[in-house]
């Protein structure tokens, strides 16, 4: 019995897979660009695709789509006379259908014809505008007529309103006029730009930790200013980055009764007005790191930030307090502040103290800081160095950024400016004028790689470097100095350590291939020294190679760097977590 149900089982499948499969089949014979366009819609391929299996009566439906689809898809690509011709042949139960295919002449662009309303026809000032939306128009005369194209343009055109004092910009009316029998297109716009608008007070909501002035004071959009995109998307930006606010939303109601001054709606989520913080990390330069932060946001009830930190690294110990008032209305962000730092580099022992005032403002890609500093430093090196250093300074930094906020940027540049100085008689061992620069440039260098350009430059000058603290002078070597050499190692050499110096430069060209999103490789070659004088500097060299990789907590860099003037390779290598 059981031998006799295998035998039918094996009759049954050999009979079923006899069976003739009833099948679709669809060919399209057209230019090739048509071809791929009417393959992928019509209904009858995209069943065939799909391997349906139609009766009479369903064939006969796909067909009749399959032939208005295919004359409308050739109109939206300008033809509108297309011969389209349609064999269907059936043996059995399998169907194919050929379609052949003469798309004709295509639509040119006959004429084109923009007006204006509202603010836009009205203002006298707006010509400017007017002949930059028209020479910009997408579609010109004698140029094909694609169904996509005309939507684009149109799209395009409302651009340059909608992102600067017309938000409520609009197509008051728009029509394509074919001409079928001189293959030709006229296309008439009505752009309605609705006033000008300009801005009114913000709408602050969301607040409750902290005063609503610190929002406020971060608009960059002062009432009466005509309305731009940008602005808003600054403020939002500025929130953000404040410290007070986890998620910021900024925009306007662009209702045309409000335009003399419509009211900006700013939405925050507060952070928590006490934050603990920790990190560790490690870096070659100055080994193993932990620290911890402490921060409240809300100081006598003003949105006055203290932080105190603390930082242990195998090197070098540090603790600082510092006190931050919140962006007053001009852009500028005050603090003071004091640090304590112990740092063994190389031999040179410091233990400093530093007391800070400090005024920052950031517009736009600018950040500029000014300070007055004065600081304390006791140094020793070996036996044959023991010096205690006093400095009253004045300061001021300049950085030009264009990088955003990438981890390995592709393209444009940081620029960092530095001057500063001391005066003996106040309240400073020696007198003397410290200057500054260091220039980093990204380029793209094809499709996965970037190219990286990197100086810097420092001097010092006074009649004498005695009297003036480490921090104001110069040392090189290290992971963002010149690999191949330990940290801060090329400066002036004594008995049981390397002391500071009053003159430094160095230089580095780097090439990056990211063979990922995340991971990527490294060859690059530094130079550069660090001297008293500038006629000292006798530039030493580093070649290696090394790795990139994008984690989710930050960049890692691993670098090995052969040190010519050493002759010995060096590892460099830099993480850091925080919590």
């Amino acid at each position: 019995m059981p031998d006799r149900f295998f035998k039918f089982l094996t009759l049954l499948a050999i009979l079923l897979s006899s069976t003739p499969a009833h099948a679709l089949t669809v060919e399209v014979e057209a230019p090739a660009e048509i071809k791929a366009l009417l393959t992928k819609h019509l209904e009858t391929a995209r069943a065939a695709r799909q391997g349906e299996k139609p009766d009479a009566d369903e064939f006969e439906r796909l067909r009749r789509q399959s032939d208005q689809t295919a004359r409308d898809l050739l109109a939206t690509e300008g033809y509108f006379s297309p011969r389209i011709e349609t064999t269907v042949e059936r043996k059995g139960d399998d169907w194919r259908v050929d379609y052949r295919v003469d798309p004709g002449a295509r639509t040119i662009v006959r004429s084109v014809k923009l007006t204006f309303d509202g603010g836009l026809k009205t203002r006298p000032n707006a010509a400017a505008l007017r002949s930059r939306i028209e020479g910009g128009f997408l579609l010109r005369p004698g140029m094909p007529f694609r169904q996509a194209d005309w939507h684009a343009a149109k799209l395009a055109v409302l651009r340059p309103l909608l992102g600067t004092r017309y938000p409520a910009a609009r197509l008051a009316a728009s029509e394509a006029h074919i001409d079928p029998a001189a293959r030709a297109a006229d296309l008439t716009l009505t752009i309605d730009s609705g006033p000008p608008f300009f801005y009114g007070e913000p709408v602050i909501r969301g607040t409750r930790r902290y005063p609503v002035s610190v929002a406020r004071n971060l608009n960059p959009a002062k009432p009466g200013k005509p309305f731009r995109q940008q602005d808003l998307l600054d403020y939002q930006m500025a929130l953000e980055a404040s410290g007070y606010y986890a998620q910021a939303m900024v925009h306007i109601d662009p209702d045309p009764a409000r335009a003399a001054a419509v009211p900006i709606y700013v939405d925050v989520v507060e952070r928590p007005e006490k934050q603990f913080s920790t990190g560790v990390g490690m870096s070659t330069d100055t080994g193993p790191r932990v620290q911890a932060g402490w921060l409240t946001r809300d100081v006598g009830d003003r949105g006055l930030r203290l932080k105190l930190d603390a930082r242990v690294e195998a090197n070098q110990q540090a603790g600082s307090a510092e006190l931050a008032w919140p962006r007053t209305s001009a852009g500028y962000e005050n603090s003071i502040g004091t640090q304590l730092r112990e740092a063994d580099i190389k031999g040179q022992k410091t233990r400093s103290t530093t007391f800070a005032a400090r005024r920052n403002r950031t517009r736009g890609r600018i950040e500029t800081t000014l300070s007055l500093q004065y600081q304390t430093e006791r140094q020793t090196i070996g036996d044959v160095l023991n010096a205690h250093n006093q400095a009253l300074t004045a300061n001021y930094a300049w950085t030009h950024r264009t990088v955003g906020r990438a981890f390995y940027p592709r393209s444009g540049h940081v620029l960092t400016l530095q001057g500063g100085g001391a005066a003996a008689a106040l309240l400073s061992d020696t007198s003397f004028i410290r200057l500054y620069g260091r220039y980093t440039q990204f380029f793209r260098a094809g499709e996965n790689g970037r190219l990286i350009l990197r100086g810097e430059a420092g001097g010092v000058l006074a009649d004498t470097r005695d009297g003036i603290p480490t921090d104001f002078l110069f040392r090189a070597g290290g992971d963002n100095s010149v690999r191949g050499y330990a940290y801060q190692s090329l400066g002036r050499t004594l008995v049981g350590g390397v002391a500071a110096v009053r003159y430094l430069a160095t230089g580095s060209v780097e090439y990056n291939y990211f063979f990922s999103r995340n991971w990527g490789a490294a060859v690059f070659v530094d130079a550069g020294d660090a001297a008293d004088s500038p006629g000292q500097l006798s530039p030493v060299f580093g070649y290696g190679v090394g790795a990139r990789y994008r984690s989710p907590v930050g960049p890692v860099n691993l670098d090995v760097a052969y040190g010519e003037a050493t002759r010995a390779f060096r590892l460099h290598f830099s993480l850091g977590v925080s919590f």
